[in-house]
C-alpha cells in the first residue's frame, strides 16, 4: 500500500480532455450498466489513466467490489485527512486484503500548509470550509494529475446537489464517471447484504454516513442518513465536486 505526501505527486499530466471527447463518450457509454461502464473506461478509454477516488465510508464497498472484479490493480485514491475515524484506516486495510486491491495510493495533506493554517488541528471548529479545503480538495487535485478521469461513488438520491448528476460529466480538464448515481439506497444494501460485503464497523454505532471525526455524529433511526455530516451548518459537501476543483 502506497503513502504519499503532496510533494511526491507533483507531476502533471497535459489536458487532454475536450468537449467533443466528454460528447462522445456520452454517446458511446452513456446507457451502460455500472459493470459495463467501469469495464470500459478502466480497460478501453481511459486504460492507466484512471483511478477510483474512494472515503472507504459507509457505501464505498459496492464500488470498491466492483472495480476490484474488474481490475484489482486499478489505482484507489484515499485521501486520509488525519483528522479520519480509527475504524475507518483499519476498514481501507480490511477491505483491501478482502477484494484483493493492490493499489491503494493513500494521500495526505501537505504537513507545511497544515502547519501554516491548522497549527493546533483545530480549524473544524472556526471554518469548516477552509479545513475541508487544507485536508481534502488540495491534496486530492494535486493528487488527480497523474489522471484523465476519476470514479466517484456520488448517487443522486444522496443531497439535493447531487440530483441531477449524469453516469458521465467533465469537470475542468478531466472526466467524472459516477457509476452509482442512479443506484438508490435499497438496492445499495440488497447488493451488500447479498454478496456478504463487509460493512463499515461505524455502521452499526449510528453513523450511517463517515466523513472526518470532528464532522461526523450519530444519527436516529429515521432520520436522513447524512445528517450526522456537518450538523447543523447548512453545509452538505466538503468542496471536492463543487466547480472545477480538479
Amino acid at each position: 500500500m502506497k503513502v504519499m505526501d503532496m510533494a511526491e505527486v507533483q507531476r502533471t499530466i497535459d489536458d487532454n480532455v475536450t468537449p467533443r471527447d466528454f460528447d462522445a463518450l456520452m454517446a458511446d457509454y452513456g446507457d451502460l450498466s455500472s459493470l459495463e461502464l467501469l469495464d470500459a473506461m478502466i480497460h478501453e478509454e481511459f486504460k492507466g489513466n484512471i483511478a477510483l477516488v474512494s472515503s472507504f465510508g459507509a457505501e464505498s464497498i459496492v464500488l470498491l467490489d466492483m472495480v476490484a472484479q474488474i481490475n484489482p490493480a486499478t489505482p484507489v485514491i484515499f485521501l486520509n485527512t488525519q483528522k479520519l475515524f480509527g475504524e475507518t484506516v483499519r476498514y481501507r486495510d480490511q477491505i483491501a486484503e478482502k477484494l484483493g486491491l493492490t493499489n491503494i495510493i493513500t494521500i495526505r495533506p501537505d504537513a507545511d500548509h497544515v502547519a501554516a493554517e491548522d497549527k493546533n488541528g483545530l480549524l473544524w471548529t472556526r471554518d469548516t470550509d477552509a479545513c475541508c479545503d487544507l485536508r481534502k480538495v488540495r491534496p486530492l487535485a494535486l493528487a488527480m494529475n497523474e489522471y484523465g478521469a476519476w470514479i466517484t461513488g456520488r448517487k443522486r438520491f444522496q443531497t439535493s446537489e447531487r440530483g441531477n448528476i449524469p453516469l458521465i460529466e467533465q469537470d475542468g480538464s478531466k472526466i467524472k464517471i459516477n457509476p452509482l448515481a442512479h443506484w438508490n439506497q435499497a438496492e445499495l444494501d440488497q447488493i451488500i447484504e447479498n454478496k456478504g460485503l463487509p460493512k463499515h464497523p461505524l455502521i452499526a454505532q449510528g453513523y450511517p454516513s463517515i466523513g472526518c471525526m470532528p464532522c461526523t455524529n450519530r444519527v436516529e433511526d429515521g432520520q436522513d442518513r447524512r445528517m450526522g455530516r456537518w450538523a447543523g451548518q447548512g453545509k452538505t459537501e466538503c468542496g471536492i465536486h463543487i466547480g472545477e476543483n480538479i
